[in-house]
């Protein structure tokens, strides 16, 4: 299911980025050629670019890509690392909570407002920033499951499927998968 979602999201933030990539490029083009624009490119660009923002968060948290000092990692006792691990887990559960928490006052106010961007296209904020606010739910989801897990395999003595669950991926595991991929192509 993880994979799922961060190959799906890693798609959809691939194909936003080549549309506005596109947009962006008719738009120069327009413009250069026979003076027309069609204005928004900015607009578009801040939109793709909340939104993948917001879904990274949850890929990298679910593919633990977060940084990480593997020199330092690696050579502490076990327990130690659990603890750190486990540390980990919960900041990015409040940090989660804490983006709902605040997120949802900018939606709020849009929807109570009406309110549109202040553009050419003057688009109704509650459409960009509904898709934001998703982003960020799902963030929230994410990360709060990750610290209930964690505490659930910790309390069950279940330590092997902790560590594999929450400890960052060594460059080794990146390297392992890398070429696994490769070799599927």
């Amino acid at each position: 299911m993880e994979r799922m979602f961060t190959r799906v999201a890693g798609w959809l933030f691939g194909c936003l980025l080549v549309a506005l990539s596109l947009f962006v490029a008719v738009e120069t083009a327009l413009r250069k050629l026979i003076g027309v624009s069609l204005q928004g490119a900015d607009e578009l660009g801040g939109y793709v670019l909340a939104l993948g923002g917001a879904l990274a968060f949850t890929v990298a948290l679910l593919e633990r890509a977060h940084v990480r000092i593997d020199f330092l990692y690696s050579r502490i006792p076990s327990y130690l690392r659990t603890a750190i691990d486990l540390v980990c887990a919960l900041a990015f559960a409040l940090l989660g909570l804490f983006l709902a928490r605040y997120g949802w006052p900018v939606v709020a106010d849009t929807l109570a407002y009406g309110s549109n961007a202040p553009t050419a296209w003057a688009t109704p904020m509650i459409w960009p920033q509904s898709a934001w606010y998703a982003s960020l739910l799902t963030f929230t989801f994410a990360s709060v499951w990750l610290a209930v897990r964690a505490f659930s395999l910790l309390l069950r003595g279940r330590h092997a499927e902790f560590e594999r669950s929450l400890k960052p991926r060594a460059l080794d595991d990146e390297l392992r998968e890398e070429l696994e991929d490769v070799a599927r192509r």
